[in-house]
């Protein structure tokens, strides 16, 4: 029997009720129960972060802890609708608080302005869900290993351009339910044949069915081998956003920031060679990734920026409520197709 967590102390108030009247009648009362009982920490307050925020915050969660220790400057501040204009040199999770309280005044909202990398493993603990975005990969790796741990659920996501990604550890165990539409034996009195033994689907019943999916950390979805028969086999279905990501995250790990339009003369060549180096060492071709990628990876656009921070807030409403199927594990949106596709990298 499939153990939901329930969480007891969690009252909703006719206000409340109210408030969220329209999320009740689409997930029900206990996943709002859920929902409300929850802690999220976000890191990281640019285009993204405040797409998540506000998703988050409107849905209803119990608190959410904005963690930014970054300055507001005028590119960070295009894609963040959160930042008041006039606020450059302000921290950005400060910055981002006043208006993000206003979404929703039944969520506690608060602003951290350490740096996330100076946080010791205990803090990230104290969440029921953990989200970082715009993050070296480091860090992010380890605050999965810190929290999957503890099963406390991680997600990241980014915008580099016209693309953008998520990922999420859900952790080797993840509870859920499914609506489904009942189906109905067939009447005894009914004729012989094919037809008559198969059940009918009755689309104004429907039942919940648990259900449970397995995900792995972050390190292993991002360090897969391509020698393997199995890997080599599922290569041409492989979206190219996956090495793109690898080749941006290696690039902000080795300059301490993301491409800058401003510096596309210097950056774009760099960017070539580290698809190069990023491939070759996985045994893989350039071509998979081919040269003109520089071209569209530059910068947060605002509208990727609201696509990828509405799935990942959607993932993690989900995945806190424990309705519905969850995506594993990693989702990749192309802007320039208009479209995006999930995919699972790591063990099943």
């Amino acid at each position: 029997m499939i153990d939901m967590v329930e969480r007891e102390d969690t009252i909703i108030s006719e206000e409340e009720a109210a408030q969220y009247d329209r999320q009740i009648r689409l997930w029900g009362l206990d996943a709002q129960k859920r929902l409300r009982g929850s802690r999220v920490l976000l890191i990281g307050l640019r285009g993204l972060g405040a797409e998540v925020a506000k998703n988050l915050i409107l849905a209803g969660v119990k608190g959410l802890t904005l963690l930014d220790h970054e300055k507001v400057t005028e590119e960070s501040s295009r894609a963040q609708f959160l930042i008041p204009v006039g606020s450059d040199g302000q921290n950005r999770a400060q910055a981002s608080l006043e208006r993000a309280q206003y979404l929703n005044p039944m969520v506690e909202v608060k602003a951290d302005t350490d740096n996330a990398e100076s946080k010791p493993d205990e803090f990230f603990l104290q969440f029921d869900a953990v989200c970082l975005t715009g993050c070296p990969r480091d860090l992010m790796v380890r605050v999965d290993q810190v929290c999957t741990q503890r099963n406390v659920k991680v997600f990241c996501g980014d915008v580099f351009g016209y693309h953008g990604y998520m990922f999420s550890n859900l952790g080797p165990e993840h509870h859920y339910v499914e609506e489904k539409p009942k189906a109905a034996k067939p009447k005894q009195e009914s004729n012989d044949g094919p037809e008559a033994k198969k059940p009918k689907v009755d689309p104004n019943e429907t039942t919940m069915v648990k259900k449970t999916a397995s995900f792995c950390p972050m390190k292993e979805a991002l360090e897969v081998d391509w020698t393997s028969e199995k890997a080599k086999a599922s290569l041409k279905r492989t979206p190219s956003d996956y090495f793109l990501l690898q080749v941006l995250l290696k690039f902000r790990t080795d300059k301490g920031r993301d491409p800058h339009p401003s510096s596309f003369t210097e950056d774009a060549p760099l960017l070539r060679q580290i698809r190069d180096d990023v491939l070759e060492a996985q045994g893989l071709s350039s071509d998979l990734l081919p040269d003109d990628f520089v071209t569209y990876c530059f910068s947060e656009m605002a509208p990727v920026c609201a696509v990828v921070g509405g799935v990942l807030g959607q993932e993690i409403v989900k995945a806190l409520s424990q309705r519905d199927a969850p995506h594993r594990n990693f989702f990749f949106f192309d802007g320039l197709k208009g479209s995006g596709v999930v995919d699972y990298f790591g063990s099943k």
